[in-house]
């Protein structure tokens, strides 16, 4: 497994690695893509993957008059670390102003998740939106790498160093310790480490990757636990995202994230990304597995 260097400079080849596609013929579909998910210190892929993967697999069959601006997934079985995942993509429907897409995504012939992707030829109209949270600014906040400097592991280093976007928590993250005052809520500053292409579509692929990070936090938080608590097992279950204005995720954005509640082993997470301006850009929910030995 490639482990990241903690040497090296901090870098978003990542996610781009993970977002690019092989077209293949369909086997079930109408168009067929390969995409490979990327390392983690643990034996099961990360999330973001396939969110972002089949995001990009929709994308890629619709016409460039159209944004996407949903997307609802679920995660069916584990997907392998550094492994290929073919995704399967149906064309439902071609509207005059909607489009919507279904993405299978398979590994060792079986189904692992599934997508359903709808997009829209934008529109003019009223507005209305949610006040950002006031908060530190990033600038005031230390970075993953900075909170983890003295820590040690292959996941450390992970956390650390090996993901493509630069994470600033609020009040702090719940990588080792944390989650001591049983808070519902989580506050997370995002940017990419590099320059990210000028497409939106990218940008929408870079906030659909990120989002999986942490939204399980404020569930952890509100329960006083954190990613080492001893006995913890976690999954994401069902997730969907909206995307409300095109924003770059090579900039600063705010993911202010709450739990709904947990019950039966199970969280439901709720997180908003606002631009530094406090324009929403996004909606994540999520809910997953939370079990505690």
């Amino acid at each position: 497994m490639t482990a990241p260097d903690a040497q090296a400079a901090p870098s978003s080849r990542r996610f781009l690695d993970a977002i690019a596609l092989t077209p293949t013929a369909p086997e079930r579909g109408d168009h067929a893509f390969f995409a490979h998910t990327q390392y983690v210190p643990w034996p099961k892929a990360y999330g973001g993957d396939m969110v972002a993967q089949s995001a990009a697999a929709a994308i890629a069959t619709v016409g460039d008059d159209r944004t996407l601006h949903s997307l609802h997934s679920s995660f069916l079985r584990p997907v392998d670390v550094e492994s290929e995942v073919r995704y399967e993509v149906e064309v439902v429907r071609d509207g005059r102003g909607y489009s919507t897409r279904q993405v299978r995504a398979y590994q060792h012939g079986k189904l692992a998740f599934l997508c359903t992707a709808s997009f829209q030829v934008p529109e003019d109209g009223p507005e209305h939106t949610l006040v950002m949270p006031d908060v530190p600014a990033p600038e005031d906040l230390p970075s993953s790498a900075e909170v983890l400097r003295d820590a040690t592991g292959n996941a450390a280093e992970y956390w650390a160093h090996g993901r493509s976007f630069d994470q600033r928590h609020i009040p702090g993250p719940l990588f080792v310790n944390g989650g001591d005052e049983k808070a519902p809520h989580v506050g997370l500053w995002v940017r990419a480490f590099d320059a990210l292409p000028d497409d939106a579509h990218t940008h929408q692929l870079a906030i659909a990757y990120v989002c999986d990070y942490s939204i399980l936090e404020p569930s952890l938080r509100a329960l006083g636990l954190n990613w080492s608590s001893p006995g913890l097992m976690t999954a994401s279950l069902d997730h969907s995202m909206w995307f409300h204005r095109p924003a770059r995720a090579d900039e600063w954005l705010l993911y202010a994230q709450e739990t709904a509640g947990v019950q039966s082993g199970r969280g439901l997470n709720i997180g908003r990304f606002f631009t530094r301006s406090g324009d929403l850009v996004a909606t994540v929910a999520q809910e997953g597995l939370l079990r505690s030995r």
